[in-house]
């Protein structure tokens, strides 16, 4: 079913109470697949500096695909609340197991140092947790706009900056996601089923 504008957050509700009703063994199991998909994508294979999330309200959860970046070397990164800026994000260093501290809405986050601080265009891959998306690479997210706002750059110079990659259950998928021209589509979609390019219809 394709949502329009004006339904958009009751699509959204509805997805994520979708997932947030995944029993605890369904979520172990799509992260396992997710993480067997994502560490062995080119882009995850050649970056070295990869942002994550920490999943929360039933997201598919990356960690252990961090775990493993960090094993091999890689400089695996969070997003943090700016400070200052509006509805923006930084991303800060962390290593698996280091030290968080819950934001305004509860979400555990690294503790921002002028040395472990980066913007979102310095970095090679971004995994951006996902409440609803389409096959044309269009992303509903939680209806903050921080990551559109934070990768804004990317509508002027899409070739700029890190890859985009959107991460979500199966179940997530939506028709149609109508694009506002304040959104910044996806590169690719994994979920625990397959990798999904925007606009190659699906085999």
């Amino acid at each position: 079913m394709a949502f329009q504008p004006m339904n958009l957050p009751s699509a959204r509700q509805k997805l994520r109470q979708q997932r947030r009703a995944l029993s605890h063994t369904a979520q172990l199991t799509a992260s396992d697949n997710l993480t067997s998909l994502l560490t062995n994508h080119p882009w995850f294979r050649n970056s070295r500096r990869i942002g994550f999330y920490l999943a929360n309200d039933g997201e598919i959860d990356a960690a252990a695909a961090m775990t493993i970046a960090a094993a091999a070397g890689k400089t695996c990164y969070l997003p943090v609340l700016h400070p200052l800026k509006f509805n923006r994000l930084y991303f800060a260093r962390h290593n698996p197991g280091g030290q968080l501290v819950k934001n305004r809405y509860g979400i555990p986050e690294p503790k921002m140092s002028s040395g472990g601080v980066s913007p979102s265009w310095s970095l090679n891959l971004v995994l951006l947790p996902l409440v609803g998306f389409d096959r044309r690479g269009n992303r509903l997210g939680m209806g903050g706009g921080y990551y559109d706002r934070t990768l804004a750059f990317k509508t002027v110079s899409p070739q700029y900056g890190p890859k985009l990659m959107g991460l979500a259950h199966s179940l997530q998928e939506l028709d149609n996601i109508p694009r506002q021209h304040w959104d910044i589509p996806l590169d690719g979609i994994i979920t625990d089923r397959e990798f999904i390019v925007p606009g190659k219809p699906a085999i």
